[in-house]
């Protein structure tokens, strides 16, 4: 886990539980019968994990939220750098960017906080991603350009229309012209629902 990324992944966690219980809140003060929103920012804090020189990124992207099927469909960017975990000081080096394409799985919930209509949801759900990457100056042995492959359990709080929090982490294979590479992958990520526009007569 790279050490940079961990205060801030600790800080975003922290203040999951209370955002979520906003939401709810706001919710359940919602008086108008509309419909929700299908559209969402998201954005996050990706790493992989393991020792010597690994990716730290930042992420944002566009969510849509499907009717059926799929809870959610992202596409996203990712900028970053490699991060040497055996260095104690001067431990990154280059940039790495990627596009990700992203599918969510309904949530299966173990918990739900508030009203029953409006509460706030608590269980996991399954990413699938496709991400190509493209780095300059890479220490790693994949090359300047490779394609990813991800399966990532996350546990999650957030349900239906409201905002979306989660931290995920799981396996991950980066695909070049030889071997795949494995790789674990760690994320913490937030969706934002965009609000719909009101017409006026």
């Amino acid at each position: 886990m790279g050490r940079s990324i961990i205060p801030t992944l600790i800080a975003l966690g922290a203040l999951t539980t209370t955002l979520a219980a906003q939401s709810s809140t706001a919710q359940a003060d919602s008086t108008q019968a509309t419909k929700a929103p299908r559209h969402a920012i998201g954005f996050g804090l990706v790493a992989t994990l393991g020792s010597n020189w690994q990716i730290e990124s930042a992420e944002i992207g566009y969510v849509r939220r499907p009717t059926r099927g799929f809870a959610a469909v992202g596409i996203a960017a990712r900028l970053g750098t490699f991060m040497n975990e055996s260095a104690m000081i001067g431990g990154n080096r280059g940039f790495v960017f990627a596009t990700t394409l992203s599918f969510r799985t309904q949530m299966k919930s173990i918990a739900q906080f508030g009203a029953d209509e409006n509460g706030t949801g608590l269980g996991f759900d399954l990413t699938f991603e496709l991400s190509g990457y493209v780095a300059a100056s890479s220490p790693m042995s994949l090359g300047s350009h490779w394609l990813g492959v991800s399966m990532l359990p996350a546990f999650s709080v957030g349900s239906g229309s409201a905002p979306h929090f989660a931290l995920v982490v799981g396996p991950t294979a980066f695909f070049t012209g030889g071997k795949p590479v494995m790789r674990g992958l760690l994320a913490i990520r937030g969706e934002a629902p965009l609000a719909r526009r009101e017409r006026h007569p």
